[in-house]
């Protein structure tokens, strides 16, 4: 049975303290196993795991994705970002129009967000990091 936990670095402050280095879980909550299908019984009997993505037929993560993910943590060039899909309202954390909301048309190079100024009924389209967008969380009605 092969696992990877992929782990990133992440500087933490604590008050009246120094700062310290420490590796985080880039999904948490999640844990990559590679196991023929019998295997599948064992790995449900690990303490902690509640379930395996897909349920009884197991999710495949493709090999090039796997080999991808390990070479851009070699490089500490990972992070987690909110997870974003095109359509979604968003919100802006960072900039000038910080605090400003929208619907993500597109998630190549950059993001392109679509503000509606709602007064006047018009709309700009805005390229952005994906460092400075968010996802609105969805609330109860």
């Amino acid at each position: 049975m092969e696992s990877f936990l992929p782990l990133y670095q992440k500087e933490h402050h604590w008050k009246k303290r120094s700062s310290v280095r420490l590796e985080l879980p880039l999904f948490p909550n999640y844990v990559f196993v590679r196991i023929a299908p019998s295997q599948r019984i064992s790995v449900l009997g690990v303490p902690g795991v509640l379930e395996i993505v897909g349920g009884r037929i197991p999710s495949i993560l493709p090999d090039a994705e796997m080999e991808a993910l390990r070479a851009g943590l070699a490089l500490n060039r990972y992070e987690p970002h909110p997870y974003l899909v095109e359509g979604e309202r968003v919100r802006i954390t960072a900039g000038a129009m910080a605090g400003m909301e929208g619907i993500l048309l597109r998630r190549r190079n950059e993001l392109r967000v679509v503000l509606t100024i709602d007064l006047i009924q018009r709309s700009v389209a805005v390229e952005m990091d994906a460092a400075d967008v968010e996802p609105i969380s969805s609330r109860p009605a």
